[in-house]
């Protein structure tokens, strides 16, 4: 029985920490309107950003806002140079440009800074946390704690006046231009505000498992996260990390030894197909229905 709680609470812990990925995702989408396929290499590229500032010198404290400022102008410029020139293309050819942004930052970040991976001491004791004959993995443990005042104080922002801006950005360009909210900029500060929580996301994994390309796959958990919790909504990123990262710790715990082990990709992707066949809107997303 310790077995199975011990992948139960490791699996939602590690839930929590795939929605820091996803958050990213779905602040674009909720302030944009845009699937943001280039989040894990965005991911990638602020644990980069995070260990290169460590590496000159600088304390963790301040490497982790430096790199926030980063990725946040990394946001602006991303929407000036890239996303500004897609106005009025179809929505297929601004997902198919965040996919060429991810090809893009998956070689370029890793072929600059290194492919090696490189480690980031956040000053967090690996030594796990152990109640009874349960180990919890402790990274895991603050990083579901910071998720979920990550996700709160996100809510908290979508009702500011910036933030009502955002959204309404969302539902119609148009009618936004029309009463005077500048698109271009609330598109740009999506794509910032999505770069800080990917600061968050990349410092916590990266400390994990080490700063390398392979952070970049993380979108694929998250894609399921935001798929299952509902692509616009903040809530449903919790919701849908916790179900994601336990029936991907549960499942393959006790499948693995008979099928020779890697089920839990299989897991994550019946996930996508069993939601997207029952409810494609996601568990908190909203259902949009069209006349035709």
């Amino acid at each position: 029985m310790a077995y199975f709680f011990e992948l139960l609470i490791n699996g939602a812990l590690t839930g929590l920490m795939y929605a820091l990925v996803a958050l990213g995702f779905v602040l674009i989408y909720k302030s944009a309107g845009v699937p943001n396929l280039a989040q894990g290499a965005v991911v990638m590229t602020a644990g980069y950003a995070v260990w290169l500032f460590m590496s000159m010198g600088l304390p963790v404290w301040l490497a982790i806002p430096a790199a926030m400022v980063v990725m946040f102008l990394f946001g602006l410029v991303v929407e000036r140079l890239l996303l500004r020139r897609m106005v009025g293309q179809p929505i297929i050819m601004v997902v198919m440009l965040t996919l060429g942004l991810d090809i893009l930052l998956r070689g370029l970040v890793p072929g600059i800074l290194g492919s090696a991976p490189k480690s980031i001491d956040l000053g967090i004791n690996f030594a796990p946390v152990i109640i009874g004959d349960v180990f919890i993995n402790r990274t895991s443990l603050i990083g579901g704690v910071i998720a979920i005042l990550l996700v709160g104080a996100s809510l908290l922002f979508f009702r500011t006046r910036l933030g009502t801006k955002l959204r309404a950005v969302s539902d119609d360009h148009i009618s936004s231009w029309a009463v005077g909210i500048s698109v271009e900029r609330a598109i740009g500060i999506s794509w910032g505000l999505a770069g800080i929580a990917a600061v968050v996301a990349g410092a916590l994994w990266g400390s994990a498992q080490g700063v390398d390309w392979t952070l970049s796959t993380l979108l694929f958990p998250a894609i399921a996260v935001v798929i299952l919790g509902g692509i616009d909504s903040i809530p449903g990123v919790l919701v849908g990390g916790l179900l994601v990262g336990i029936l991907g710790s549960v499942v393959p715990g006790y499948l693995d030894s008979y099928v020779g082990g890697s089920t839990r990709d299989v897991v994550t992707s019946v996930i996508i197909l069993l939601t997207i066949m029952v409810r494609p809107f996601g568990i908190f997303g909203r259902e949009d229905i069209e006349r035709i």
